[in-house]
Order: structure tokens, then C-alpha cells, then sequence
């Protein structure tokens, strides 16, 4: 039987890999076999997005997002398709989506992007990690030196709304959590969920 597609998103300090890898740790206490990856891959095309995220080199931004969209053709295609196949449950720290919100805030056209992204499998759960730019900008200083391209208060309150236009666009599969409170609350409002979708 084909494994669950999990995809986490929302604005950089939502806490996206903290509470993919509590998922993950939950999935494996209930005897589930998943596999937990994220975007953009360690992967060379992965690689060369990080660095211009960072600041390393300069890319024009539908440059970005083909790099982007490269990536996740090969994550894709050799880690979670694979993995599916083979029964195991996968969950992605960020997927097409972000390509999507973030785009949009960069003044992409959103059609493009939803159309190069249009052969990429669609989940089966996008759960959506909502908190305010504050928040946001609080928990990246607090666990990092330095802001990516993408972690300035503008720009947060920007790619806030436009998930919360995806979660409108997604409703079959989406849910909206907002993830102001504690680690442990936030995991457990994301465990209820799973639990009533899939357990």
C-alpha cells in the first residue's frame, strides 16, 4: 500500500523542522515506517539555492525558482516517490508551496509557478504553520546568526498571507495551526490531526 505524503509549511521561525522531526518520532512510535527529507535538498542544485538564500551569489528571481523547481524534480523523483512506492509515509519540511508563496512575494507570476510545478505529486496532508512576523523574526535570532533573503518583517507578513491564500486554495487537504504557542502544544494540535486523517 502506498505510504502518506506529509508536507509542512509556513514562514521561516514557524517551527517547520522542529515539528516535522516530532512527527516523525510520533509516525515511528506508532510502528510507521517514514522517511523525513526537506526543500531545498542537500543535493548540488539544493546547494546552490541555500547560497543564493544566503546571499552567497546573486540569481534573478525566476532564476531561483527553476532552481527550486530542479531540485524538487530530483528529490522528487529519487527520494519520495521511491519511498511511497515502498509503503513508507514521508514527510517534507516544505514543498511547491513555498516555491509558490514566495514567489508571489517576489513578483512572480503565480500561474508560472503553478504550472512548473504542476507534475509534482500533491500531498495528501499540507499542514500550514501560522505565526506572526514578530514571532517569526524572535525565534530566528534566537536559534541563528543572520537573516536569509527572505527574513525581513515585510517580507514575512507578505509570505504569511500568501499560505493563508494557499490553506484557502487547498482546503481538502490543508489545515491552519497556529503555531504561537510551545512546541509541545503545536505538536499536539498536528498529532489530533494525523491521528483523525490517518490512525
Amino acid at each position: 500500500m502506498r505510504g502518506k505524503f506529509i508536507v509542512f509549511e509556513g514562514v521561516d521561525g514557524s517551527g517547520l523542522s522542529t515539528q516535522a522531526l516530532k512527527l516523525e518520532n510520533y509516525l515511528r512510535m506508532k510502528g510507521i515506517k517514514v522517511v523525513l527529507t526537506k526543500e531545498p535538498t542537500s543535493g548540488l542544485i539544493g546547494g546552490l539555492v541555500k547560497a543564493a538564500l544566503k546571499g552567497e551569489w546573486k540569481v534573478d528571481p525566476l532564476a531561483l525558482q527553476l532552481l527550486f523547481c530542479a531540485d524538487r524534480a530530483h528529490h522528487v523523483n529519487t527520494e519520495i516517490l521511491p519511498a511511497l512506492q515502498e509503503g513508507k509515509s514521508v514527510i517534507s519540511d516544505r514543498y511547491y508551496f513555498s516555491s509558490l508563496a514566495y514567489g508571489k512575494v517576489q513578483g512572480l507570476d503565480v500561474d508560472l509557478l503553478k504550472k512548473i510545478n504542476s507534475k509534482f505529486p500533491r500531498p495528501d496532508l499540507l499542514i500550514i504553520l501560522d505565526v506572526s512576523p514578530e514571532v517569526s523574526i524572535q525565534r530566528i535570532k534566537e536559534a541563528r546568526f543572520g537573516f536569509t533573503l527572505f527574513e525581513e518583517k515585510e517580507y514575512l507578513e507578505k509570505v504569511r498571507s500568501a499560505f493563508r491564500e494557499i490553506f484557502e486554495d487547498n482546503k481538502d487537504i490543508a489545515f491552519l495551526i497556529d503555531a504561537s504557542g510551545s512546541i509541545e502544544e503545536v505538536h499536539e494540535q498536528i498529532k489530533k490531526i494525523v491521528n483523525e486523517k490517518f490512525l
